[in-house]
């Protein structure tokens, strides 16, 4: 239990005395404990203004506490009402509650009144406030005829509802017969009134079935006005029969339907008052009609309107400000416009108030001969009167009592004894209402009793206020300490502070604050005491918070919340996404730590908290989800100012998804010339809804707009209206304008049509216009249809052409274009180039030079030189054949050029000739040159047969291209061992003529590697490598035999097994050391002595690697791969006409010289004692070892 006034805190310090508080009685007021004497209480009452339905029993509570047991009684419209007379009327037993039973019989309307309870006993009678009983109705609408209503488009319309006055007042709405509301805007609003306002009208008003319906909540019935039936017709509509049986009078109103500024329906005039109590709701309302449509507004004349309090009704028609004090009182104007205007309306509006409390006041429980005082204080506007009632009766005429004076809206009580015991009422009225409290003194005389429950716990969280109850009671008034601990004395400390009502709080609990409490109660009849029990936990915290979140439309998102709790809370922790519960839908799963959004939509975006709960404290913490995508497509597409080449196109940006639009892409379709094909137009800022857009003649334009923002471009618009522009003549002339002949006496004039959008009118055409260009003629002029060439015959070959194209349409020319030069049409050259001459620079390559042909006899543009040349017949054989032409050519006005790729040791004829654009002229006479001897190509084949002991039998064939005299061959040969080093190298040279050579006196079973060349007077070719083996001696394989035949003995398979044991028993101890992370020695000997010249076997082609010299270990190349029979195939020559020279076979620089470097391949010969070897075959290397 807690005293009733607020109370005051005194804080205990450390140099004080003990802990304790003095309270002045003459301001507590106490629960009194139900067991000790005490007057009534009145507890529950009806309300003031209480609308019964009259369908039920009217039930009147009256509930009052005290002791002893109050008895109760009624008062009906000022005097008694006897409830024994009444069969209809039963009272509660124990109770002054009444129940009028009218459902058997009677009526609601006979129990009308003002009814008021008395609870009384030995100490004094308490009243209830004055209960007027009314029962509800709900009246039907009077019968009435509604006439159709006819009215012209654009006219302004007033429905009238004028539902039936009923208690409680109806609640008005409009609908059709299927009871679908009407759809109501800034042009269609209901009023305050129930009312309909049409600011003007439109011909989709028109229907049959305007009906007003009021609701009466109370007795949960709807009435129904008759339907309205509404016709808008526009003047067209009018024929000629209406027209002469309907005068102007006849319609609804007499107003233009064209546009007109603001008029109010409501309210009338120019100004008006309103008044409203403290405390309501104020509703200020204003209907405007005009043309188009007017916009509310409202202001307040003398102040500001307040924030927090102020809200728009039905469109900003209505402005409503809520808990309404005497400081709304003022001048409060609302302004209508349109296009057309403004009008205003002011205002005035008065707050009065009805009683309200400042202070009520309070039961007062004293001890005999002690003081007190009763305070009744309320304001209103106007000011409240005060009255003061004893036990129910008026002051002025109840009993004295010495011990009590009236001082206005106080009583003072000095030295009172037991019969000053009473109920004091006090009322306080005014013209808007009145306020009644019941307050009650009580003279007591009672020892400390403690009304806490003994060993109560308390739960605290850490670093917060503790409040540790002890509510009690006695009279006088008893005093309060404090104690921690079995045998501690009175609290000291300053971190302590003791209430009014008993309570000890601790501002600051920590964890040194869990222990017994111990409250002591004390007055001059006795004392009291009570132990509480405090408990500090950990605060719940949130140690990984949610956050803020920007996700495209469609995705996932994840918000985290990890919270940390008192091991001995159980925490519950709950999503809620503004403010409100997570919307019922399967996308959004929740787990332990985490709330998971699916297929996230524009709706998810919003504040999701998450909030842990323990029975001690919560926590919550918050992130905000954007959703984002690009932007929706704009729409209201609107073109204005429309002139001959501009147009303004306005639109209304569409949801930029949270996302800022950077940029609108305005896109335009010619539906004359390319239907359905969009071109880019311009682009404007995103901020800007307009544009000024430059146009075309002769173009019937749409418009759409697209938006873009960082995630990416909108759908587009849906297209603007269509706009011709006007034809005028072409801004532009043809491009790309040639003259070109194609045969030699025309002149073929081309040019790139305009497209039909650059045409700016119809009857597109085009005038060519020539004349020579060295000449004095006149410009010769055509014109043509839209197309693109033009053939003038007849003219000289080869003459300089000025040439013009120029558009015309049915508006007029295009401007003058400018002239272009062409050339009418080529022919053949006549002359060929002289004085050829050639300088054969190697036995590949060779020079040409030739005079250049006279600038006329080309007749054309010269294109360059072209040489024919060929290898007529071979100088060794002398065997004519005819050889295929070969063709370089050299471009512009070159007058020299390399020709490489020769084969050496041959015979070559040429020509030159000139080249135009027709083609070529006349070949120069033949000029004939001979190239000199080269080194030849390697042997076409090599083999080795016929092995034997002691030697080898090679045969070869002779070079394919010899490129000049064989003089002769030159073999070199060298051993391999079997650790792959090579031995020392033999040097032979072998006469030109032989194909077959037998090596001898070699060791047997050896192998030998073998490099083979020819050689011409120019010098060596290309070698040829091969290796061989010799064969086995048959001695010492009988040898071997007869060696083996001891693993057949006794003693010798004995000694095998004794090794294999002494192996096994080395393997297990190197096991056993390996697992330890030894190193066994024959191991390390192996990394520290690795034989550098082993190489694996190659991965690829399963030949072993390189051999290297045993002297110095250097690698050697590899060399060539050997076929599987052994034979060496030449390889084809690099040279080729593809690495040189222009057009059919090659290319040059301006001076003619061949771009890159022309040279032979061949590999190069062996040094002695070093020489490298071909990479032997799987088999020829496992020979080597035997």
């Amino acid at each position: 239990m807690q005293l009733k006034i607020m109370p005051k805190k005194k804080h205990l310090s450390a140099g004080r005395a003990p802990l304790m508080l003095f309270l002045c009685q003459m301001i507590s007021a106490l629960e009194v404990p139900l067991d000790l004497v005490q007057p009534p209480t009145i507890t529950q009452q009806s309300p003031k203004d209480y609308i019964i339905d009259p369908r039920e029993n009217i039930v009147i509570q009256c509930e009052a506490k005290g002791k002893p047991s109050p008895s109760f009684s009624w008062t009906r419209n000022g005097t008694h009402f006897d409830i024994d007379k009444d069969p209809l009327v039963t009272m509660k037993p124990g109770s002054g509650t009444l129940t009028i039973n009218i459902m058997s019989e009677g009526k609601a309307e006979t129990y009308e009144g003002v009814y008021q309870c008395t609870a009384r006993n030995e100490r004094g009678a308490a009243i209830s406030n004055n209960i007027v009983i009314r029962p509800s109705r709900s009246p039907l609408w009077t019968k009435e005829k509604l006439e159709p209503i006819i009215l012209r488009n654009g006219q302004s319309l007033v429905l009238p509802c004028r539902p039936p006055i009923g208690l409680p007042p109806p609640i008005i709405f409009w609908m059709d017969n299927s009871f679908q509301r009407l759809p109501q805007s800034e042009r269609v609003s209901q009023g305050l009134n129930g009312d309909l306002y049409f600011s003007n009208v439109l011909p989709e008003d028109t229907r049959e079935d305007y009906i007003c319906y009021a609701r009466f909540n109370h007795t949960q019935t709807i009435q129904q006005k008759q339907p309205i039936s509404v016709k808008v017709i526009s003047v067209d509509e009018l024929n000629d029969t209406i027209a002469a049986n309907l005068s102007d009078t006849e319609f609804y109103g007499a107003k233009s339907h064209r546009q007109r500024p603001p008029t109010f329906l409501t309210p009338d005039g120019n100004t008006s008052r309103k008044e409203e109590l403290r405390g309501n709701v104020l509703s200020l309302e204003c209907i405007a009609e005009g043309l188009p449509t007017p916009i509310i507004y409202w202001i307040k004349e003398d102040g500001t309107l307040p924030i927090n309090r102020t809200f728009y009704r039905n469109f900003k028609k209505t402005l409503q400000i809520v808990q309404v004090t005497e400081a709304d009182s003022g001048n409060y104007q609302c302004i209508a416009k349109n296009a057309l205007g403004a009008i205003h309306h002011t205002i005035s509006v008065t707050v009065k108030a009805a009683p309200y409390w400042i202070i009520a006041p309070q039961n007062l429980v004293l001890s005999p001969e002690e003081d007190g005082t009763l305070i009744c204080r309320a304001n209103g506007n106007p000011k409240p009167r005060i009255s003061w009632l004893s036990n129910g009766v008026p002051i002025e005429i109840a009993p004295d009592d010495p011990s009590r004076k009236i001082d206005g809206d106080t009583i003072i009580f000095s030295k009172v004894q037991e019969r000053s015991s009473a109920v004091y009422q006090c009322n306080a009225s005014n013209e808007y209402g009145y306020l009644l409290a019941n307050a009650f003194v009580n003279v007591l005389a009672e020892p400390p009793r403690i009304l806490t429950s003994a060993n109560t716990l308390y739960q605290v969280i850490a670093n917060r206020p503790a409040l540790l109850d002890c509510a009690f009671f006695g009279s006088p008034l008893p005093t309060i300490e404090w104690f921690k601990g079995a045998k501690g004395s009175a609290l000291r400390e300053d971190i302590y502070v003791l209430h009014e009502n008993g309570t000890l709080e601790i501002p600051v609990a920590q964890k040194d604050s869990t222990g017994t409490y111990t409250c002591v109660a004390r007055n001059k009849l006795g004392m009291a005491n009570n132990d509480v029990h405090l408990e500090i936990k950990d605060p719940t915290r949130i140690i990984k918070q949610p956050e803020y979140a920007v996700v495209q439309r469609g995705s996932t998102v994840s918000f985290e919340c990890k919270v940390k709790h008192d091991h001995t809370l159980i925490p519950t922790v709950m999503w809620l996404k503004d403010h409100g519960e997570l919307p019922n839908d399967g996308r959004f799963t929740v787990d332990k730590d985490r709330l998971v959004v699916a297929d996230v939509n524009d709706d998810d975006g919003g504040t999701y908290t998450c909030v842990a709960n323990t029975t001690l404290d919560n926590v919550s913490a918050s992130a905000v989800l954007s959703v984002v995508d690009v932007p929706n497509p704009p729409f209201d597409l609107e073109l204005t100012d429309q002139l001959d080449r501009s147009v303004q196109l306005s639109w209304t940006p569409g949801d930029d998804n949270n996302s800022p639009i950077t940029k609108f892409i305005i896109e335009y379709e010619d539906a004359m010339h390319e239907p359905g094909l969009w071109h880019h137009q311009t682009e404007v800022p995103g901020t800007q809804t307009t544009a000024q857009l430059k146009l075309s003649p002769y173009v019937n334009y749409s418009f759409r707009v697209m938006a873009e923002n960082n995630l990416g471009r909108s759908l587009p618009s849906e297209a603007s209206e269509q706009y011709l522009t006007k034809a005028a003549e072409p801004d532009k002339n043809p491009t790309a304008v040639e003259g070109l002949g194609s045969e030699p006496d025309n002149l073929v004039i081309t040019w790139k049509p305009l497209n039909g959008f650059e045409s700016n009118g119809p009857g597109l055409q085009y005038k060519v216009s020539w004349r020579q260009k060295d000449g004095d003629d006149e410009w010769t002029s055509v014109v043509v249809a839209n197309v693109s060439k033009y053939i003038v015959s007849g003219t000289p070959t080869f003459v300089p052409y000025l040439i013009k194209v120029q558009a015309l349409n049915d508006a007029g020319f295009a401007p003058e274009p400018a002239a272009v030069m062409g050339h009418s049409g080529e022919d053949l050259p006549m002359v060929a180039p002289g004085n050829v001459r050639v300088n054969v620079v190697n036995s590949t390559l060779a020079e040409v030079h030739w005079d250049p042909v006279p600038l006329k006899s080309i007749r054309g543009h010269l294109q360059g030189y072209r040489i024919y040349y060929w290898k007529a017949q071979s100088s060794l054989t002398r065997n004519r054949r005819h050889i295929e032409k070969k063709i370089l050519t050299f471009q512009g006005s070159k007058t020299h050029g390399m020709l490489p790729g020769l084969e050496p040791f041959s015979h070559y004829t040429l020509n030159v000739r000139v080249v135009n654009g027709k083609g070529e002229g006349p070949a120069s006479p033949d000029k004939v040159f001979n190239t000199p001897e080269g080194v030849p190509s390697a042997p076409s084949s090599l083999k080795i047969v016929n092995p034997t002991l002691d030697s080898l039998t090679l045969e070869w064939e002779p070079p394919s291209h010899p490129n000049g005299i064989l003089t002769e061959y030159t073999l070199k040969y060298q051993p391999i061992n079997s650790t792959h080093e090579l031995g020392p190298l033999v040097d032979l040279k072998i006469p030109a003529n032989k194909t077959r050579w037998i090596l001898k006196n070699l060791n047997f079973s050896t192998r030998y590697k073998f490099y083979f060349y020819a050689q011409t007077a120019a010098g060596s070719g290309i070698q040829i490598t091969e290796e061989a083996i010799t064969t086995v001696d048959e001695g010492k394989l009988a040898m071997a035999s007869r060696q083996v035949d001891i693993a057949t003995q006794g003693w010798f398979i004995g000694l095998m097994c004794a090794v294999a044991l002494l192996i096994l028993i080395l393997l297990i101890v190197c096991f056993i050391r390996r697992n330890k992370g030894g190193k066994y020695p024959v191991k390390e000997k192996e990394d520290a002595h690795a034989d550098p010249e082993i190489q694996p076997m190659k991965e690829d082609d399963g030949t072993f690697g390189e051999y290297s010299d045993a002297e110095d270990h250097k690698p050697l190349k590899k060399g060539s791969r050997t076929p599987s029979d052994r034979t060496v195939k030449k390889e084809d020559s690099d040279d080729s006409l593809v690495d040189y020279g222009e057009g059919v076979n090659g290319q040059f620089n301006e001076d003619g010289s061949f771009i890159g470097q022309y040279s032979g391949k061949k590999e190069k010969e062996p040094a002695e004692g070093n020489e490298s070897s071909e990479a032997p075959s799987p088999v020829n290397a496992m020979n080597s070892f035997v």
